[in-house]
């Protein structure tokens, strides 16, 4: 692995060109580098931030051509680029993480079993690819009770994932979702879901934002609130994740808080949604911190500023009977309005988000959530 440092102003690629991808090549030009984003929208917004878009599919070979041979190192802001992609750029310049870590995450299928492999807590599952394993009780498989059937491949945001309560249930639900490659996890009597953010080098070393709780409403994130609370072991986990993968950049481990025991669910290789607090509310944020780590940049301090914060997204449901009044959100010295630039508005859509740095993490998430209702309902709030 080339050990040597990635200095300004050499050229960063980035595969995606959604909000992620905007705020990492936003942080990359401040520090001087010069971007090109590859992602098929003419409007994607990390594409207006760049120096350069190439408007192209991820597996065009002139656009990746031409990132190999103008980047000093190529990134992702999300997990499902093609494979193919990844390692023909892997094969002519750096791709940090590595293609197959990022393989790993795009699949259930290999991400639980790399997890289970690693001796990580992860929730029961079986695999489900064929009528086959269909026709194997679920209680054989050692799940017991109502499951959540997931696509293996390309579901996010509670799209492609059906909860079960019974094996005719399963067989109903896998058809509806097209017989595709699937994972069956055991439900699990939540307490909390927690994830960590962390960035790791190129020397191995680790920079690990606080635990953040947070809130998901229709499968989709709503509120996080920094730091969680008793979730002890949660950054050793993810450490020990990342140390596995052998994984150079920013990851994201979501958890599941069952009692007093802490379960892997998810990994994201980039920057995460939950950690979008770190923009205002940390000493570095994640997006400069993947700057770091895929340049092979000392990382900077993660810690969190000030006593709690707390974020909520801000989805397309948001407009729904007009354009929201910000102004109070904007005149809250606490508080910190971000948009993304996204044309078109609909529910569910990720717009933006609104973070909140408090005298308490309760104090942070309270505020927040109150200054979203009134530019949903142009409300007059007491200072």
């Amino acid at each position: 692995m080339n050990q040597h440092p990635i200095l300004p102003p050499a050229t960063i690629g980035v595969l995606g060109g959604g909000q992620l991808g905007r705020y990492f090549v936003m942080a990359a030009r401040t520090m001087g580098y010069r971007t090109m984003v590859l992602e098929p929208d003419p409007s994607a917004p990390a594409g207006a931030a760049a120096d350069v878009h190439l408007a192209a599919p991820y597996d065009d070979i002139d656009a990746l051509a031409t990132l190999a041979r103008d980047c000093a190192v190529v990134t992702t802001e999300f997990e499902n680029p093609p494979a193919t992609a990844l390692h023909a750029l892997a094969a002519s310049t750096l791709v940090r993480p590595a293609p197959r870590a990022i393989e790993i995450t795009q699949d259930r299928r290999l991400e639980k079993a790399f997890l289970r492999a690693a001796g990580i807590p992860i929730a029961p599952f079986a695999v489900i690819e064929s009528d086959t394993d269909l026709a194997v009780p679920m209680v054989e498989r050692g799940i017991v009770g109502a499951a959540i059937l997931k696509t293996a491949r390309l579901g996010y945001d509670g799209k492609g994932q059906i909860t079960v309560a019974d094996h005719d249930e399963l067989t109903a639900a896998w058809r509806s979702l097209g017989g595709v490659a699937c994972v069956l996890e055991q439900r699990l009597p939540l307490d909390r879901e927690v994830s960590v953010v962390l960035a790791r080098g190129i020397d191995g070393r680790c920079a690990v934002h606080p635990t953040a709780a947070n809130t998901h409403v229709g499968g989709i994130l709503d509120l996080t609130v920094v730091p969680a609370e008793h979730t002890d072991g949660a950054p050793e986990l993810a450490v020990r994740i990342a140390e596995a993968l052998d994984y150079v950049g920013v990851l994201a481990v979501e958890m599941f808080v069952v009692g007093d025991a802490l379960l892997v669910n998810e990994l994201a290789p980039r920057p995460h949604n939950s950690g979008h607090w770190t923009l205002d509310a940390a000493a570095t944020s994640q997006f400069e911190q993947q700057v770091r780590a895929v340049c092979g940049l000392p990382l900077g301090d993660p810690s969190l500023i000030g006593a709690g914060a707390a974020m909520v997204n801000l989805l397309g449901d948001e407009w729904s009977a007009g354009p929201p009044d910000w102004a109070a959100a904007l005149s809250d010295p606490g508080a910190h309005l971000h948009l993304y630039g996204k044309a078109g508005p609909r529910p569910g859509r990720k717009m933006g988000h609104l973070t909140v740095i408090g005298s308490s993490a309760a104090a942070a998430a309270e505020r927040a959530v109150t200054l979203r209702l009134h530019a949903r309902r142009s409300l007059q709030l007491d200072h």
